[in-house]
């Protein structure tokens, strides 16, 4: 595959693509951290697992690996605030949850009170994707939000990442 193909030709196929967004969170030592995540797919129906991936740069990354499991937050249409947090603003500067509701889950990870729907699931492998990491949960709890609508990728191509990538 040439160099020219890979930057202009999976830009084109990227571009021409949508789907929705994440807040993904993690726990582990007292330590909470979330980002947003737009590598979220179903990977299994019995048991019921999904891949999650997680920037390598991102403060979330590093909490994640030490955690025993993940929360997955769909967001709402109206959520540009919250994706623009969670994906904009790093984990190393600031609390992201303060001022924000959410509870403590089944794993540890921060479950937001506000989303479309969400799910929660625990660490059963990780699978190394190249400058993202892959893992794989098992979902152990989940629910339906307040948010109607979904928070797309097309809705966020003007944010700039909380770390570069």
């Amino acid at each position: 595959m040439t160099a020219e193909w890979q930057q202009g030709g999976s830009a084109a196929f990227v571009s021409a693509i949508d789907y929705p967004l994440y807040v993904v969170t993690a726990s582990a030592g007292g330590e909470m951290s979330g980002c947003l995540a737009g590598f979220v797919t179903q990977a299994s129906i019995d048991p019921v697992r999904f891949l999650v991936c997680v920037s390598k740069v991102n403060h979330t990354y590093g909490v994640a690996r030490r955690s025993r499991g993940l929360g997955v937050h769909l967001l709402g249409s109206d959520q540009r605030a919250v994706a623009s947090l969670f994906g904009e603003q790093s984990g190393d500067q600031i609390d992201k949850f303060q001022g924000m509701a959410w509870s403590t889950g089944a794993t540890g990870s921060p479950i937001l009170s506000e989303c479309a729907a969400w799910i929660e699931g625990n660490v059963v492998d990780l699978i190394d994707g190249g400058d993202h990491e892959a893992f794989l949960i098992t979902v152990t709890a989940g629910g339906a939000g307040t948010r109607p609508g979904r928070f797309m990728r097309t809705d966020a191509t003007d944010f700039e990442a909380g770390h570069p990538q």
